[in-house]
């Protein structure tokens, strides 16, 4: 047999470590040159690790959520087809099909079953219970295929799982914290526990701001993207730092300085299936409003999807949160360290106001800020906010 070592690769960047988020392959599988082995997490973002060479796996060297050290062993391959006989047996073991069946699953009856959050949302939306379900992943961690498998050859009757609905349950479901939810854990802590953050909060009336919203899209040219109010709040934040530079900055609390940048480089918070990312729009200030949508729209496709790269991920100098419909009132956004600023984005509301002594309706939206009170006074937060609001209100001045 002859055994080809993977080792963790340097993926550059001064990274010594990375985290195993999830594997792509199993014991026994055969594996061919160039494909993708497994994912792992740096700091900044998920990178997939391919094959070098073609051959059998005989021995995985992390499970997901292990951090493993650039160096070690990841991974060992038979590359020319032989092997012992305990590794072939136990590959073979690993990689044969089971029945799935409600008295075959490969665990004890007290374990609990391994699987990712959106396998176990899979398994909810069928009606499976998944402690009936054979993992076929890495330590019997269930796939997409395993549920989808059971699924097939055992369907609970709807009013089955109606009645179930009805019992009184004890059992307990322990999601272990590891990928970019882990990361996302890490970087709020860390900001919270660095940064002393205060709030302020402003409405604004954004009814001249949608009805131009409205306008444009309407006259939009085809090759043009649907403009929502993430474009115009992105150009205002641009104009307003020009004349609070210190909004614009990254506190370098170790050393003790602020670093204050002419450029803008956007973050702009974005939800994903696998948690929170930032994407960053570099060089906001030098981009139109059509020019800014589409940058997020290509951003967020691509953080979506898992294929924006570290440096669609980092560099930002100033991040703007939005939940769009469900924005809410208010928020308190933590701010992405190492920054001094965040600007939330709440909802749209329509109320009633008073306007020259009548009343007509208006729509309202609040921006729910935060900053870094060891380098932003307050006023010059409010005075800041307050700027962003007068450009919203009049969007006019935006073009000017």
């Amino acid at each position: 047999m002859n055994v080809h070592v993977i080792k963790m690769p340097d993926i550059g960047e001064g990274i010594a470590e990375v985290e195993v988020v999830a594997w792509h392959v199993k014991l026994g599988d055969e594996v061919q040159e160039d494909q993708a082995l497994a994912d792992v997490m740096t700091d900044k973002a998920a990178v997939e690790i391919p094959s070098p060479v073609k051959g059998k796996v005989i021995a995985l060297g992390a499970k997901a959520g292990d951090v493993v050290a650039v160096g070690a062993e990841l991974m060992r391959l038979d590359v020319d087809g032989g092997g012992s006989v305990d590794e072939v047996a136990k590959a073979r073991a690993a990689s044969a099909p089971r029945t799935a069946t409600a008295s075959s699953p490969s665990r004890a009856p007290d374990q609990k079953p391994l699987a990712s959050p959106s396998v176990r949302r899979h398994a909810r939306e069928l009606g499976i219970e998944l402690r009936d379900v054979s993992g076929s992943g890495p330590a019997g961690r269930l796939e997409h295929s395993d549920v989808e498998a059971y699924a097939a050859h055992q369907r609970t009757p709807a009013a089955a799982r109606a009645e179930s609905d009805l019992v009184a349950r004890d059992d307990t479901e322990q999601i272990p914290i590891i990928g970019l939810r882990r990361k996302i854990a890490q970087k709020m802590q860390e900001s919270k526990r660095r940064i002393p953050h205060f709030a302020y909060v402003e409405e604004v009336d954004v009814t001249e701001l949608e009805k131009l919203r409205a306008f444009l899209n309407d006259t939009r040219r085809e090759d043009q993207p649907k403009l929502t109010l993430l474009p115009f709040i992105m150009r205002a934040v641009v104009l307003a730092v020009a004349d609070y530079p210190q909004i614009n900055a990254r506190f370098d609390d170790d050393a003790g300085t602020v670093t204050r940048y002419r450029a803008v480089h956007l973050g702009i918070a974005t939800q994903t299936k696998s948690g929170l990312v930032v994407p960053v729009v570099k060089h906001a200030e030098s981009r139109d409003i059509w020019q800014s949508a589409a940058e997020v729209s290509r951003l967020a496709s691509a953080a979506r999807d898992g294929k924006a790269d570290r440096d669609e991920l980092s560099g930002s100098t100033i991040t703007i949160s939005s939940l769009g419909p469900l924005g809410g009132i208010v928020s308190t956004p933590i701010i992405n360290h190492p920054e001094v600023a965040i600007v939330g984005i709440n909802r749209i509301v329509e109320r009633p106001v008073f306007v020259d002594g009548a009343v007509v309706a208006r729509k309202l939206m609040n921006l729910s800020s935060s900053f870094d009170h060891r380098v932003v006074d307050g006023q010059d937060a409010a005075e800041f906010i307050q700027r962003v609001r007068r450009l919203l209100e009049v969007p006019a001045a935006l073009f000017m």
